[in-house]
């Protein structure tokens, strides 16, 4: 897989809206100022809206190939060193026709954002570039008051650092807190919650390494039968990353959605799996029970599970890197990253 450079101070970003076009609505424009701001005055970036992305609703809904040639732009525009989504919707799949693989490929840089924006990470794996699954401009990077810490440090930890041997540890906090998007509650934070569970074993023990790959499970099935869709040598020895929506499946929801992923032979391909924190932790211990069904159904009852894991629609989420070798620990509960995700920009070679 292809490494994207380093992020370092002074680097342009773009924002794009590939899905829902809401940042640019005049009720939640401010979410936008407030993520262009932090991303300028925290980590010292420089911040761009493609041109399409800060047209609104409607018009990005009907205009998936502007939404499409905003992403190709922002890849090969030189001066731009990073994307990131706006957040993440359920249209992203008709800009699939639009896509130029090798632009991508032949011009890599970071590219971020979760939920919908699943189907870009599989675009980003067919070209053969690392992704990474992580905040987007209005959830958590434009949050009110401040980004989450556990957020922040992920952000930099991964983005601007070499990131190889670097743990991805639980979060000691979390929050279940629902603050309406209106600018007049910006200067409101979500209550924090003390984290009782961390990482969590539903089964399996032992230490597996393997490459992340999967994102938003809700978003599968719109990939299934098209051209990013891995076959089943491309499942092969991957940890299958897992994580379900705002919109809180059920129990019954999940096992279809499980069973899907069996019949097309990825449980049996797979290494094992990472479950992200369901959303307010609603069916927290239900869908426990439903991975370890499922699995023993498949025969795969031994198929390591860590579940709880801060990412996508979990307060707070962290980043993980598509693509990247890790090593989960079962047995200690521990997600290393063992190659950095990045490389230097231009770096000094050694004499």
């Amino acid at each position: 897989m292809i490494k994207p450079n380093t992020l370092k101070r002074g680097d342009k970003i773009a924002v794009v809206s590939l899905s829902w076009g809401g940042l640019g609505d005049p009720e939640y424009i401010h979410k936008y100022e407030i993520a262009k701001a932090r991303l300028e005055q925290e980590f010292g970036l420089e911040v761009v809206a493609m041109p399409h992305a800060l047209l609104g609703t409607k018009y990005v809904l009907e205009h998936p190939e502007d939404r499409a040639k905003d992403l190709m732009d922002a890849f090969q525009d030189e001066t731009i060193k990073g994307i990131i989504c706006a957040i993440g919707g359920n249209d992203t799949i008709r800009t699939l026709p639009y896509i130029d693989f090798d632009i991508i490929k032949n011009n890599p840089k970071i590219f971020m954002g979760y939920s919908d924006t699943t189907v870009n990470h599989f675009m980003m794996k067919k070209a053969g570039l690392i992704s990474f699954y992580g905040p987007t401009i209005m959830c958590e990077i434009g949050e009110y008051v401040k980004m989450f810490d556990y957020t922040k440090e992920a952000i930099e930890n991964i983005l601007f650092h070499d990131s190889e041997n670097l743990e991805i540890s639980s979060s000691p906090i979390w929050s279940s807190d629902y603050v309406p998007w209106s600018e007049e509650n910006k200067n409101i934070a979500k209550k924090l919650r003390e984290e009782e569970h961390g990482y969590e074993i539903i089964q399996g023990s032992g230490t597996v390494e393997g490459e992340i790959l999967g994102g938003c499970l809700e978003v599968f099935p719109m990939m299934y039968g098209t051209e990013i869709w891995p076959n089943k040598e491309e499942w092969q020895d991957k940890i299958l990353l897992i994580e379900t929506s705002e919109e809180k499946p059920t129990p019954e929801e999940l096992e279809s959605l499980l069973k899907s992923l069996g019949e097309k032979e990825i449980l049996e391909a797979i290494k094992g799996i990472l479950v992200g924190k369901p959303q307010d932790e609603v069916y927290y211990e239900e869908y426990k029970e439903v991975y370890k069904k499922v699995l023993k159904e498949y025969q795969k009852d031994t198929l390591p599970v860590l579940y709880n894991v801060n990412i996508g629609h979990a307060y707070p989420t962290g980043i993980l890197p598509l693509g990247t070798k890790v090593r989960v620990d079962f047995d200690n509960k521990k997600v290393i990253l063992l190659e950095s995700a990045t490389k230097e920009q231009n770096p000094v070679k050694k004499k």
